[in-house]
Parts: C-alpha cells; structure tokens; sequence
C-alpha cells in the first residue's frame, strides 16, 4: 500500500482552515445552488446523460475556455496538467504527449482515450492519437471533460486509465468575430479567427488557427548514435545538438446547427514537423513529417417528440495519414552498424494511411418511476488503406527471388518497398460492433445508482464485456459520497499484431485486449459556494499489459500478454475563493504502482505531484494568474542504473488586461518563468539508455498576446 505522505495532510488542513472564513451568508437556497452547479459544472461524459460534476458517477475534470484563456495556455496539454493524478510526459519522437493517468505509462500512452466533440481520433497503427499529433491550440475549444479511471462501459475500448473529450465552440461560444496573434520564444508565431453568422435558420460557427514555430533550443549531450561511435570507432554522432521540434499546424473547423441537426468538420494539418531527439534516440535535423486529419460528423438528436423518450444519432468520419516530407535519418551519415559506413546515414521512410468510419444510436427511457435508461449501439469500420515504405537497408525485393534475396549494401540509394512482402507493416481492416444498456435509478432522494455494461465484438480478436456500478450518495446539501466500480479494455494496435521486416520488434496476431479493474471512493465537499473539495481514493489492476519480449536465441522482440500491474493512491483537490477577485486552487496526488511481473515499483510515471494556482482580478481590467506545478518520485526500471530521475518545479505566471468595452486583450505569459532545469524520463535500453541525462524540457518562454473583438 503507498503511504501517504505528511504534506498531504498539511494541505487539506490548510484549505480547511480556508473554509472557515469563507464568507456564506445572506444568499438565498438558489443562489448557493447556482455557485454550486454554474453552467461550467455539469459534464455528460460520464454516462452520455447531463449531470453536475458532484453527482456525476466517475471522478471528472472541467476545464473550460476561460480557465484555459486565465492560465495562457498554449496547448491543451498544458491545460491538461492541471488535473489531479494527470502527468503530461513526453516521448523522444517529436516530443509526443503521454497523458499518465495514475500511474498508468506505456509507450504511445494507448491506454488513454482521446475525444473530439465525442468522436474518438484513436489510430489503428499505434492505438494512440497519431505519431504525427503536433499537440492541438486552444482557441476554439469550449471546454475539456476529463474522466479519471475505466470508461469502456461507455466508450469502449482505450477508455482505460482515463477519457479526454475535447470539446470545440459552437454558434453560441463565440462571441461575435475574435481575430488573435501571439508571439514568443523559439519564433513562435500563432494567429487565429472566430467567427459566427445566422444563415437561415441556422446557426454556423468557424473558426481558424495558424501556429508557426521552431521549438525549443535545448542540448541533447549524448544520444543513440553516441553509443554506436564508442562501438565502432566511427565519429558520427551529431550530438552535443537541439532537439528537433519545429511545426507549422494549421487548425480549421467548422459548426452548423440547424434545429435537431449539427454538422461539424474539420482540418489538423501538420507539416514541417521535426522529430524531437529522433526516432532511434539518435539527433536528426533534416527529417521533417506530414500529417493530415480530415474529420466530419453529423448528428440528430430529438427529446421532444415523445413524452418519455429522446433519440440521438451520429455519423462520422475520420481520416489520418503520418507522410514523410524530408528523409527520416533512423542514423546519422557516417553511421557503421557491423557491416559497413552508410555514407547518407540509415534512412527509412515509413508512411500510415488510415480511414475511420463509425455510426452509433442512443435512446433514454424514463417512462419507469426513479428510473432514467440509456441504450445504445454502434458500429465501427477501421481502415489501415495504404502503407508505404522508403530505405536504404534490408532486403531489395527487385532483385528477390524464390531462391535467394539479396541485401541491400551500406550506401545502396533509396529503394521503394511498398507493397511487397517486405514492407514494415501489414494492411489491414478492423470492423467493431457494441450494444450497450445502463440504468441511473433513483433509489431515494438521497441516492443514486448507475449500473450498465457494454458488450463489443471485434473481428480480430473476438468480445469483450465491460460493466460498471457506481453508487452515489448526497450525504447532506454540502457532501456528496461515491463508490465507483468499472473494468475497461484496450485493444491491441497493429503495430502490436501485424509489424513485421522488423529487426527488433515482430507482432503478434493473437494477442488479448488488456484488461483494467478499478474501484474508487470519492468525496465531493462544498461547505459554501465559494469553497470546494474534492479526496478520492483508488485502487487498480491492470492485468495481459502487451510488451514486446525476447525471443530465445534471436534478437528479436515479439508482443505478448505478459505484464501486470497493481496501483493505488489519493487525489485531494481544493478550490477556495477568500474575496470576490481572488481564486485559489490546490491538488495533490498520491500514487504507487507495483510491477507484478518483476516485482517491483512501476518506472516513469511520478508518484507524488503538485499544483497550486491563483487567480487575482486587480480590477474590471486586470489580472494576473499564476501556477506552481511540482512533479516528485519517479522511479526507474530496475535495469536501469543511472541516477534518479530529477523532480520537475515550473512557475508559471500569465497578466491579461482588457478594458470594459473596449475589442482590444492584451496578455503576456511567461512559462517556466524561473528557467529550471525540467526534464522527462529517456528509455533504458541495453547496455545503455541512449539519452543518458533524460529529455530537457523547453526553459524560460515568453509570450504575448493581442486579440480584437468585432
């Protein structure tokens, strides 16, 4: 069991002592009810229905637009970091986000369940959001609902450790037109438009975003190249160098509602993406990659037509692709593997294309007393259409025979793979088809019981059946009680099924999905309407965990069910408001994940964290907020001999200033404003990690802003 520590206890008696001389008096019953459960309050990703977060039978995080506009975010990941229990760490591939949910890591982080306007972006090819994500802006989104813990009752698969459902602005978010640009650090240059018009009947809200920039400038010393010079006596290596982080994304999305119907579409464009730390841990900054992520959907919902029932409907479509625009240099020019010097370095150049289709329906009776039920169905149709492939290693299929294939030799030109057994990737298909019931009963005034389960059937690797039982108890007009049971599922990606021309990593066609277990106990105190609390606390096993294992005498790894992992912990949050202009907020978070497998405590994922905030309002024209964000115990495999990972303390503080009536906002943020030395936890491999000092962190970043209102 994890011990919790002093500091936590020091916390929660420290905002109690808040609360105390918290003003509360003098307010009417509706006027509290109103603090407490404000438009911002209520949340339907829980259970599809609408609720208060309080009431809500999961352990959820509303992030809204002016949250997001207070701390001068830049990216949703770094609103995200906000959430109690939730680390955003980073991968050396383009400095991807994994979102550790209590512990919860893998590589591509494809326990974690990403939503856009309720539709799921989950690739086939690595189960995650893409390995060309690019990170996504905040000015059109209205708000972001987190679940923390299963989801699969609801959303099926990859609803595991948590479900993130990002929710873009509608007719009714924008105000009127709202052209911005942001400057800063690393060149970085953003501008964006809002704008919404009645057309007939309808309503039409579009928004756009530009973002420009050359990442952050921060030495990687030594890296997988390093290694291979020490091996081979060669002088390849171009590190000491920068990391690789420059992007040019384009956002375009649009919104029409027209009596029941609502039809949303939309454009992420990626280009002119670099690679991070590389994709073999090795520094390249020629690589550049293309992605392209067209979405649409279309929606019906009717609760007006019968008495006791509503209707709703979806149809939507997703599109991905992960391209190559410049050669991607896996090892730099100069590079000797064993068999010679590749004069332009080893180059492979691996291409996804994806398409998702999906089509679901959800009906709510509530013709039963106390009785509010949700059925639904769906069907899924998954896509890997086309992979293409580019390299100047392994086997020359122009040349392959039944008899004999030759080997392409160190500084062969570049030979097209594509459709031939020696391809990195099979093309494959993967159909779903799910029905799912749930019941919210109304067992007294007091009480409140969710119990549903959702059945899927996949044409790979067969069904799954996920429940849920959630009891919630309103223990008096300030605390609410939760006991909260669900399992969950993950789906097996392709790459963990169907890679293969591997050197080092084969996949396996019969894997099982990996398996969650949760319970958690959570509180939800709001003494008066300027003071809340929040302490859960959780326990998990997560069981058939997919690693790729060695395979005896070949140095190969092929994927298997072969891990398990234990977790528990608490989570206590805290938001307090002393006076009219000033909010505090605090959360706190308590984890321990045992390694079954091994036996020991779970590596990369932090076990304590952090976050403090305030947000002062100087006057109608003012404020300042700011954040303290303390990432604490992160251990590392026990084959891993290098030295603790270093705990991350960042400062942030963003001053916005706009006069009442007047278009212009000026804001200026400085991230990371104490220049610490912030870094993410780099992968051990045998012998040796390849980036032995971990991943560096952006430093000091400034920034300002300047929107006009039309």
């Amino acid at each position: 069991m994890f011990k919790a520590s002093p500091n936590l206890f020091f916390l929660i008696a420290l905002s109690i002592s808040f609360s105390t001389h918290a003003e509360s008096f003098g307010q009417s019953d509706e006027e509290a009810l109103f603090g407490l459960y404000g438009d911002e309050e209520f949340i339907s990703i829980a259970t599809g229905v609408v609720q208060p977060v309080a009431k809500a039978p999961a352990v959820a995080t509303v992030i809204t637009a002016e949250d997001i506009q207070n701390m001068g975010a830049v990216d949703i990941d770094e609103a995200l970091e906000t959430v109690p229990g939730l680390h955003v760490t980073r991968d050396p591939f383009g400095y991807q986000p994994a979102y550790v949910f209590r512990g919860i890591y893998s590589k591509f982080n494809p326990q974690v369940l990403m939503l856009i306007n309720g539709v799921p972006i989950t690739n086939l090819f690595h189960g995650d959001r893409g390995l060309i994500w690019g990170g996504m802006p905040v000015h059109s989104v209205a708000r972001i609902e987190v679940i923390r813990g299963p989801g699969s009752a609801v959303y099926g698969a990859d609803a595991f450790a948590g479900t993130i459902n990002v929710i873009t602005k509608s007719y009714d978010d924008i105000d009127g037109t709202q052209a911005g640009v942001r400057l800063g650090s690393f060149d970085h240059k953003e501008l964006w438009l809002l704008k919404k018009a009645e057309i007939g009947e309808g309503k039409l809200a579009v928004s756009l975003e530009f973002t420009q920039t050359d990442g952050q400038d921060e030495i990687i010393d030594s890296d997988g190249q390093t290694i291979l010079d020490g091996a081979f006596g060669t002088n390849a290596s171009l590190a000491p160098g920068e990391v690789n982080l420059s992007r040019e994304n384009i956002d375009l999305r649009l919104d029409y509602e027209y009596d029941d119907w609502q039809f949303r579409a939309g454009l992420q464009r990626r280009s002119d993406f670099g690679n991070g730390a590389g994709i073999a841990e090795a520094l390249d900054p020629h690589n550049r990659y293309l992605s392209e992520r067209w979405n649409a959907d279309i929606n019906y919902t009717n609760d007006h037509a019968f008495d006791e029932w509503s209707f709703s409907a979806q149809l939507s479509y997703f599109d991905t692709s992960q391209e190559v625009e410049k050669d991607l240099i896996i090892f730099p020019p100069g590079v000797d593997l064993g068999g010679g010097v590749y004069p332009s370095g080893f180059i492979g150049n691996p291409e996804v294309y994806e398409r998702h289709s999906r089509a679901n329906a959800t009906s709510i009776f509530t013709g039963f007393d106390r009785h509010t039920l949700r059925f639904g169905l769906g069907y899924y149709y998954g896509d890997l259409y086309k992979v293409k492939e580019t390299k100047n290693f392994g086997i020359d299929p122009n040349t392959c025979t039944p008899e004999l294939c030759d080997v392409l030799p160190p500084g062969a030109d570049l030979i097209d793979v594509s459709d031939t057994p020696f391809v990195f990737l099979q093309e494959k298909t993967r159909i779903n088809k799910y029905i799912l019931i749930q019941d919210i009963w109304n067992v007294a005034a007091d009480w409140e019981i969710t119990a549903g389960i959702r059945s899927d059937d996949y044409s790979d690797f067969g069904r799954t059946h996920n429940p849920r039982v959630a009891v919630v108890w309103s223990v008096n007009h300030d605390l609410t009680a939760k006991v909260l049971y669900g399992k969950a599922f993950r789906s097996p990606s392709f790459t963990q099924t169907l890679a293969i021309n591997n050197p080092s990593v084969l996949g396996n066609p019969d894997l099982d999905p990996e398996k969650m277990k949760s319970t958690e106990l959570a509180f939800d105190y709001r003494p008066s309407p300027n003071v809340r609390y929040g302490l859960t606390f959780f326990h998990y096993e997560w069981e058939d965990i997919i690693q790729f294992v060695s395979d005896a005498g070949l140095r190969t790894k092929t994927a298997q069910n072969a891990g398990n992992q234990n977790g528990q912990g608490i989570e206590f949050e805290s938001t307090w408001e002393p006076m009219y202009n000033l909010e505090l907020q605090a959360n706190y978070s308590v984890q321990t994940s045992d390694d079954k497998t091994d036996g020991g405590i779970s590596a990369q994922a932090p076990q304590r964290q952090l976050f403090l905030s305030l947000l002062w309002k100087k006057s109608d024209n003012w404020q300042v907020y700011s954040q303290f964000n303390w990432v604490l115990d992160r251990r590392r495999i026990s084959e891993d001999d290098r030295s603790v990972i270093s705990d991350n303390k960042t400062v942030d503080l963003s001053i916005r200033r706009r006069r009442n009536g007047h278009p212009l906002t000026f804001a200026f943020s400085v991230k990371n404003l104490f220049n610490s030395d912030v870094r993410e936890p780099s992968p051990w491999a045998f012998p040796a990690a390849s980036i032995a000092n971990d991943l560096p962190m952006a430093g000091r970043r400034i920034l300002a802003e300047f929107e006009y209102q039309f």
